[in-house]
C-alpha cells in the first residue's frame, strides 16, 4: 500500500520487452535510475510504485532497480509508453509509522486518462482529464481524492455524461515534485480511483440484490428519486 506523496522523481534507462535474463523472466522489464535515496533500505521483492503502479523489484544496484511488467500491466496504464530517459513518480510501501498525509493507494490503476487542457490559476496549474473508461467517472466526485501517476490529488470539478471529465489542481510545491505536472494536452495519465467508492458500491449493490423486491428496494427508489429531484433543482 502507498499514500500517493511520490518521493522521488527517477529516470527510465531501458524498457525491455523480452528481458530474457533471471530477473527479467523472459516478460518485459523496467529499469529505472536516479533513485539512490529510495533504494538504502530496497530488498529483492519489495514493491515500489512507477507511476501510481505497484511493481515487484526483480534486481537492484546502490543507484537503480528493475521491475517486472505484466501483460495486464501493460494494458491498463502508460508504462508501455515510457522511452529512454522518460522520468517517473517513485514511491516505496508505506511502513507502519508513515504518516498517511495522501490517502489509501493500492498502487493498481483502474485506466489510464488524457489531458484535455492545461490552464493557469495564479501560481497554479489545473488540469482538465477524461478517462478512457467513462465508467470510473461514478467514483470520482468533487472534493474526493483520485491517484494521478501515483500523486494523491484532490479533485476539484467533475463533469459526467458522455464527454465526463475531472479537474485537479497542482499548487507550485507540487509542481515540482511530480512528472505530471509537465505533461501537456494530448497526454496520458495512470488513474486509480479511491477504493473506498467501490467496496461501498458493492456492499450496497449486494445488500440489494439479497431483499428481493420488498420494501428495502422501495427505500432505495425513494433515495434515488430524492437525488434526482435535488438535482433537477440545481
Amino acid at each position: 500500500m502507498f499514500t500517493g506523496l511520490v518521493e522521488k522523481i527517477g529516470t527510465v534507462s531501458s524498457l525491455e520487452p523480452l528481458d530474457t535474463t533471471s530477473s527479467g523472466g523472459g516478460g518485459t522489464s523496467l529499469t529505472i535510475t536516479d533513485c539512490e535515496e529510495i533504494l538504502t533500505d530496497v530488498h529483492l521483492g519489495d514493491s515500489i510504485a512507477v507511476n501510481g503502479t505497484c511493481l515487484t523489484v526483480t534486481a537492484f544496484t546502490p543507484t537503480s532497480f528493475k521491475v517486472g511488467v505484466a501483460p495486464e500491466t501493460l494494458r491498463r496504464t502508460n508504462l508501455g509508453s515510457l522511452t529512454t530517459n522518460s522520468p517517473v513518480n517513485l514511491e516505496r510501501a508505506v511502513l507502519g509509522e508513515t504518516r498517511m498525509g495522501g490517502h489509501f493507494v493500492q498502487g493498481h490503476v483502474d485506466t489510464i486518462a488524457q489531458i484535455l487542457s492545461v490552464t493557469p490559476d495564479s501560481n497554479a496549474l489545473v488540469f482538465r482529464m477524461q478517462p478512457r473508461d467513462l465508467g470510473v467517472m461514478r467514483y470520482i466526485v468533487e472534493k474526493g481524492y483520485v491517484t494521478l501517476d501515483g500523486a494523491s490529488l484532490t479533485v476539484t470539478k467533475v463533469v459526467d455524461g458522455a464527454e465526463g471529465f475531472f479537474e485537479v489542481m497542482l499548487i507550485a510545491y507540487t509542481q515540482e515534485k511530480i512528472v505530471t505536472a509537465k505533461k501537456k494536452a494530448g497526454e496520458w495519465v495512470n488513474v486509480e480511483i479511491d477504493i473506498v467508492g467501490k467496496y461501498v458500491e458493492k456492499s450496497v449493490q449486494g445488500y440489494f440484490a439479497g431483499t428481493g423486491a420488498g420494501g428495502d428496494m422501495k427505500m432505495l427508489e425513494k433515495m434515488v428519486e430524492r437525488i434526482v429531484e435535488e438535482k433537477l433543482r440545481k
